[in-house]
């Protein structure tokens, strides 16, 4: 037997925050060792933080980079501990993102990235290098390249990230070049139901490959990317660890290398591709030996046996519901990028939110405190400010749904009129229109940019962090004003579809009791700008707009596609109509993405949403034509 340790950590990182990430990073380290930890895998990035995006080009923040890298390992160099840790470097006029190889005090060598992402919300080939097969230098005295590292318990394979995601990727001719383990570094931004996914390429690189997969992600919130953290280890296809998500940690389990060794023996397909390849001429990848470098103390650590004592019977079924699973990772990703915005930003004191007695406002709310309940347990609504600005339209229903849900939350609570204003800046819009008449909408539009303004003076005024309201699907076709209900600092559920929005807080009505989320789900959804207003009647039904957004935007289909496909969803609504949602719903689209560009910063829960920087890249003008029949 060959048993080691391996200890899969998620980090959360802030951006050039290099000493601090360090520091987490070294607590870590010396946690593990004190466990009896053989290897130590870090996830990408982890000493600037991850997406450091165009600060990559600033040379200071490249070389501010390496002295933390050899803080680390002078700090580790009594650790009889190998530890696997991203890092970037500026080598030669080109910036590189590595996996760093550091033992017994020394850095040992430097895996670079390979596959750069630059699609969705990475832009990794706009700023840096790939990593080459054969590529074999040398920074700052250090193998830089396309290496293997021997220690005194196997060959070690880095990588980073995306190269695992490539069929073609670095793995296999490091595999066949000698390689029993390989070491995933990464920076994977949480995306729903993508988890699973995850999981099963890893089986899957791990059966094909013939290896043992260490895959250690981050964790923690930069902008608007979250990362669920998280980690894998999987031998030979055979799963064998599963760490914790949403939380920064390590998790370790042990596994005998041998048999990944004989396994290999095992599998004549494996054994043939592998010949075919080295008659090929497949290219040899070079082993650093680091024999020298650090003595690994595995005396201590037993054979792993499952945990229910049976080789044969399946472990007890831990799974949560679909449901369950859907809902509590959304709440748990959304309350990490609201939490971590908040406490990283380190310009805020408390949470401002304008409620409405809604649907958006509600689920906002209890995101926020979902967070302040870890933040603040001891009075999680001490961290949370609501207010309730009622308009003429305003109903005693909602307001009642609003001061019942602040009650059982304990989260401070006004309400603060906007009547008098209301008419006031009507009276005044009416003077500089002269004989042109104030238009409904516009009506409707003084109400959300006076409660804007509030809220924005508020937070100027206290340190309050204005959080946005508004869902993905009515920001999607303009159902929001610029200037009102568009605006705040951070827009918390912009990314959330409003089919979605219900079915959260349909959710949490059932798992938390609250007589607030009752009541807000006993009126039909409406902005209540005018009077007995509905949104699924102003617009469409939500289920069939959410429709429509997802195959407009996301398959990239044609109106008339759109047609075909939604008949084929929803055969109980007559086609005529289908057809009159689908031209209505392109036309607010294309007619809206003006405002998109103006929202604040969002939190990123999915590969579909409207960041133009981030996701969906869609020129503001543009015309249409190519969108009717040929």
């Amino acid at each position: 037997m060959r048993l080691v340790k391996i200890g899969i950590a998620s980090v959360n990182t802030t951006v050039g925050a290099f000493q601090a990430n360090t520091d987490r990073v070294l607590d870590m380290a010396r946690r593990m060792a004190a466990e009896d930890v053989t290897l130590g895998v870090f996830p990408e990035q982890v000493i600037a933080g991850y997406p450091a995006e165009d600060l990559v080009q600033w040379q200071g923040f490249m070389d501010h980079q390496w002295p933390e890298l050899e803080r680390f390992a002078k700090e580790t160099a009594a650790l009889p501990l190998v530890s696997i840790v991203g890092v970037g470097v500026a080598h030669q006029g080109v910036r590189l993102n590595c996996a760093a190889v550091v033992a017994g005090g020394r850095v040992l060598g430097l895996v670079p990235k390979e596959k750069l992402p630059t699609y969705n919300v990475f832009y990794e080939g706009r700023t840096f290098g790939h990593g080459q097969p054969g590529m074999a230098e040398t920074h700052r005295g250090v193998p830089l390249g396309d290496f293997l590292f021997q220690f005194d318990f196997g060959v070690v394979a880095p990588e980073v990230c995306e190269d695992i995601w490539s069929a073609d990727g670095p793995m296999r001719r490091r595999v066949y070049s000698g390689g029993e383990l390989v070491v995933n570094l990464s920076a994977s931004p949480f995306r729903l139901g993508f988890w699973e996914t995850r999981r099963e390429l890893i089986a899957t690189r791990a059966s094909d490959h013939q290896v043992t997969i260490a895959y250690a992600n981050a964790v923690g919130s930069n902008d608007g990317l979250i990362f669920d953290g998280g980690g894998f280890i999987n031998q030979n296809g055979r799963h064998v660890l599963e760490t914790p998500r949403f939380q920064q940690g390590y998790t370790c389990a042990v596994v005998d290398l041998d048999r990944t060794l004989r396994l290999r023996a095992e599998n004549t397909t494996w054994r043939v591709d592998r010949e075919s390849w080295v008659a090929g001429g497949g290219p040899k990848v070079p082993t650093v030996d680091c024999t020298q470098a650090v003595t690994t103390q595995r005396q201590k650590l037993s054979y792993p046996v499952p945990a229910h004592r049976s080789f044969f019977l399946p472990a007890p079924d831990t799974r949560r519901t679909p449901r369950e699973a859907l809902c509590e990772d959304i709440l748990d990703a959304l309350a990490l990028g609201v939490g971590d915005y908040f406490e990283k930003t380190r310009a805020f004191k408390l949470f401002g939110i304008a409620l409405s007695g809604g649907r958006d406002s509600l689920l906002t709310l209890l995101i926020a405190h979902r967070y302040a309940k870890r933040a603040r347990p001891e009075d999680p609504g001490s961290l949370i400010q609501a207010f309730y600005m009622p308009s003429p339209y305003s109903s005693q229903q909602t307001r009642d749904a609003a001061e019942t849900i602040a009650r059982e939350l304990g989260v401070g609570f006004q309400v603060v009129s906007i009547e008098e204003a209301f008419e006031r800046e009507k009276a005044a819009a009416q003077t500089m229109l002269g004989a042109t008449k104030l238009t409904p909408i516009t009506e409707q539009n003084i109400q959300a940019r006076i409660r804007a303004q509030r809220m924005w003076n508020w937070s100027n005024s206290c340190g309050g962090l204005f959080l946005q309201t508004g869902n993905m699907s009515e920001k999607s076709v303009g159902y929001t004003t610029i200037g009102g209900d568009l605006m705040g600092a951070l827009a918390v559920i912009a990314n959330v579809p409003k089919t979605v929005v219900m079915y959260l807080l349909d959710y949490l009505q059932e798992t938390t009791g609250l007589e607030g989320i009752r009541k807000v789900l006993a009126k039909p959804a409406g902005p209540e700008l005018a009077h007995d207003q509905v949104g699924e009647e102003e617009l469409m039904p939500f289920p069939i707009l959410d429709a429509c957004f997802y195959l407009h935007a996301g398959e990239k289909l044609t109106p008339s596609e759109m047609r075909t496909a939604l008949t084929a969803m929803f055969p109980e609504v007559e086609a005529e109509r289908l057809g009159g949602y689908v031209d209505r719903f392109v036309r607010l689209f294309q007619q809206s993405i003006y405002k998109w560009v103006q929202s604040p910063l969002s939190l990123h829960i999915g590969n579909l949403d409207l960041d133009r920087e981030r996701a969906l890249q869609l020129p503001v003008v543009t015309g249409s034509a190519w969108l009717r029949d040929a």
